[in-house]
C-alpha cells in the first residue's frame, strides 16, 4: 500500500495518539442487521463528497480545516463520519455510532485493547460485516468499540490496508485509482 508523504502519516498518527491493538478472533461480535437495533432512517445525517474520480476507481478526500481527512461511511446502510486515521490499526467506533450500528457492550465486556498517548485504551472488540467508502466495500473489518475517549470514528487500516493504493498528496488523499 502506499502511502502520502511520511510526514503527513506521522503528524496524523501522533495527534490521535492511537494503538497496536491485541484482538483474538475469539469473543468478537459480528455487526449485522439480526444484531438488534437496525437504524432509523435520517439517525445520521452527512454529506457523501465524491468527485469524478470515483468513476474510473479513484475516491478523493479533502484535507479539512483542521489539518484532517475525513470519510463518510455506509454501514448497514447507514452513514457515519470518519476521521481517516493512517495510524490506526484498527476502525475505532465510538460508543454513539456502535449504538447507532445495534452494537451493545456491558462494562464486563471492556479490556485492553492497546495503547494510546493517554495510557491503556479499553474497548470492546467487533467485525463490521461490510463497510463502504466512496465505493470502496471491505468485508469483515476488524474493528473496536472505544465507548469513553474518542469523539469520532476512526477509520484504520483494518480497512484503508483493503484498498489497492492509498496516497496523500498535498491536501488530497485518494484512495484507489
Amino acid at each position: 500500500m502506499k502511502v502520502g508523504p511520511l510526514l503527513a502519516l506521522f503528524l496524523c498518527a501522533a495527534l490521535v495518539g492511537w494503538f497496536a491493538p491485541d484482538m483474538p478472533s475469539d469473543g468478537v461480535t459480528k455487526l449485522s442487521a439480526q444484531n438488534g437495533h437496525i437504524p432509523e432512517a435520517g439517525d445520521v445525517n452527512l454529506a457523501v463528497s465524491r468527485n469524478d474520480g470515483w468513476l474510473a476507481g479513484e475516491t478523493v478526500l479533502s484535507r479539512d480545516s483542521d489539518g484532517h481527512f475525513y470519510a463518510d461511511a455506509m454501514v448497514e446502510g447507514h452513514r457515519y463520519r470518519f476521521l481517516v486515521d493512517t495510524g490506526a490499526s484498527i476502525v475505532a467506533l465510538t460508543g454513539a455510532d456502535a449504538d447507532s450500528m445495534g452494537l451493545y457492550w456491558d462494562d464486563d465486556s471492556l479490556r485492553p485493547i492497546g495503547r494510546g498517548a493517554s495510557g491503556t485504551v479499553f474497548g470492546v472488540p467487533v467485525e463490521i460485516e461490510i463497510m463502504e467508502v466512496g465505493g470502496f466495500e471491505v468485508r469483515n473489518v476488524q474493528a473496536a468499540i472505544i465507548p469513553e475517549g474518542l469523539d469520532i470514528s476512526l477509520l484504520g487500516q483494518s480497512f484503508l490496508s483493503q484498498i489497492e493504493n492509498v496516497k496523500i498528496s498535498g491536501d488530497e488523499m485518494k484512495l484507489g485509482g
